[in-house]
């Protein structure tokens, strides 16, 4: 199990603290300074059966400065994919975190202890 974290971020905390409290076996990974790539972004994608939009911050500074919001520049089609996947290895801090990378080859956004749960349940 790895989990993507920031380590300002309280739900990253928390979720640390929960994954200690039951005995979890897992690696830590600062994505903010191991940035990943494509395709770890691709790939985290198909394990959440998520799409890049889905993950993404859009209010953080970054994501205003691209313009994210502006629908016709940046579609949430297959059309506007691999452009959002550029955005997100380009501007980490746009991952929505923490992202818990489950040992059954599934992945969650665990920004609630429920989802944390559910990663330790896979």
């Amino acid at each position: 199990m790895e989990i993507w974290i920031n380590p300002a971020c309280s739900k990253c905390r928390s979720a640390l603290t929960l994954l200690d409290a039951e005995g979890a076996d897992y690696t830590v990974r600062r994505y903010l300074e191991d940035v990943p790539t494509k395709d770890e972004i691709r790939d985290v994608l198909r394990r959440l059966g998520l799409e890049p939009w889905d993950i993404t911050r859009t209010q953080e500074a970054d994501a205003k400065a691209l313009d994210l919001k502006d629908r016709e520049a940046w579609p949430r089609d297959a059309s506007g994919r691999e452009r959002w996947i550029a955005a997100l290895a380009e501007h980490p801090k746009l991952i929505q975190r923490p992202i818990i990378t489950a040992d059954d080859g599934t992945a969650v956004v665990g920004r609630t202890e429920e989802a944390v749960r559910d990663a330790l349940g896979r």
